[in-house]
């Protein structure tokens, strides 16, 4: 009886605290949802930017992603693509596109092999230095967008206090049922964190899939070359920002961040190494995120009741996380970044709150990700990354083409 009843209040702390972290969620949402109505909608004359997009190798619905990247609605824009070589799939999808939408001044800047970790900051380095305007915006391959896009992160870096703006996002299925599964989690759990961290201390950090920054501020916040260390750089480069004295803003254009891995091994891969990242770079935020998580404590509960013999007790538990649940994903998915599925499969939900925590428990073992292309690093102190190992390097190509070059 002793252990069950200390279960039993260890599962309804964890109930509780999961419970003020949904009030929480609930009145930053209706402050997100109120900020975006406030927001101006006045003509602005928009400068020139240069989207900085790094692409590598051939994934689900690229055309489709790099397409609404070609059209914006914007004034005057340039495209700086990325990659290892010439000879990366990808840029044949680039070519198309560039051919379709002649007006888009289009460039390839090919990196060659990283020298440092983070492969993508290697190109993104190459990619600034042959920028030409000073507002640049840095996307993912793997995201999707309106064509309002533009002016929405441009909008409000003409603020001389902004240096930088990011972006939520919905995840978006490729197929198969792990898919959807961290799609949701996208949708919500990092929905979630953000808009609850912007109204309790305002943004401290940037999310990935988009990162709108002046030059001045990316300077005076260090460079991007000293992000090529970083698993989590996005983290680390809004956190430099707001230490260098600039606001962060998370824009009101809502991104689709579509989904690569379709399987049960590439979908828990991925999340192992964005937990990971996640540990070394903010342990604190890490831990604390796991009372976040509804469903562990709604099972641990009833376990602890059908040990002191009390099934209503334990089931109300159970279905009392699982409403928790439900309402997080209708408040956050739905209500905020506007994901349909959030809405239409809310009640599996708690499922994917589940294998979420189970992902956060595993991230405590070991410490070395897999990159994409096969690289492993070990993660060490404040998340910078160490080679172990990898496929052989192969040579590196030249410097900066035009997309002429490719015809």
């Amino acid at each position: 009886m002793m252990l069950s009843g200390a279960l039993l209040l260890f599962a309804a702390a964890g109930l509780i605290a999961c419970t003020v972290f949904l009030a929480l969620v609930v009145v930053a949402a209706r402050r997100h949802r109120n900020r975006l109505h406030d927001a101006p909608s006045a003509e602005t004359a928009f400068p020139a930017v240069t989207l900085l997009k790094p692409v590598y190798g051939l994934e689900p619905n690229l055309e489709n992603n790099l397409r609404s990247f070609f059209s914006q609605n914007y004034p005057d824009f340039e495209i700086i693509f990325g990659a290892r070589d010439l000879n990366d799939p990808a840029l044949g999808i680039v070519r198309q596109l560039h051919l379709e939408y002649p007006h888009v001044k289009t460039r390839i800047v090919t990196s060659g092999v990283p020298d440092r970790p983070n492969a993508k900051i290697c190109s993104l380095e190459r990619m600034c230095a042959c920028a030409s305007t000073p507002y640049l915006v840095m996307s993912d391959s793997d995201v999707q967008v309106d064509n309002t896009y533009l002016r929405d992160v441009v909008r409000p870096l003409l603020n001389p206090k902004v240096g930088l703006v990011t972006c939520l996002y919905r995840g978006v299925p490729t197929g198969g049922a792990w898919s959807a599964l961290e799609a949701m989690g996208m949708s919500v759990e990092m929905t979630s964190g953000g808009i609850v961290a912007d109204m309790l201390e305002g943004m401290r950090f940037a999310l990935g899939p988009t990162m709108a920054v002046r030059r001045d501020a990316l300077e005076k916040a260090g460079g991007i070359a000293m992000l090529a260390d970083y698993c989590a750089a996005d983290y680390v480069l809004g956190k430099r920002v707001f230490e260098a004295g600039y606001e962060v803003v998370l824009s009101k254009h809502v991104i689709d961040h579509i989904v690569i891995g379709r399987t049960l091994k590439a979908s828990i891969a991925h999340q192992a190494r964005w937990m990971k990242s996640t540990r070394f770079s903010r342990p604190a935020g890490h831990i604390g995120a796991g009372l976040t998580y509804a469903m562990p404590s709604g099972i641990l509960g009833l376990i602890a009741a059908l040990m002191a013999h009390r099934p209503i007790l334990g089931l109300s538990l159970l279905a009392g996380a699982w409403i928790n649940r439900v309402i997080l994903a209708m408040t956050s998915g739905w209500f905020v970044v506007h994901d349909p599925r959030s809405l239409k499969y809310c009640w599996l939900y708690p499922i994917r709150d589940l294998t979420g925590f189970c992902c956060g428990c595993a991230s405590f073992v070991g410490n070395t990700v897999l990159w994409r292309g096969g690289e492993r690093y070990r993660l060490v102190k404040d998340g910078k990354m160490v080679r172990v190992g990898g496929p052989p390097a192969k040579p590196p190509s030249s410097g900066p083409v035009t997309i002429d070059d490719l015809a």
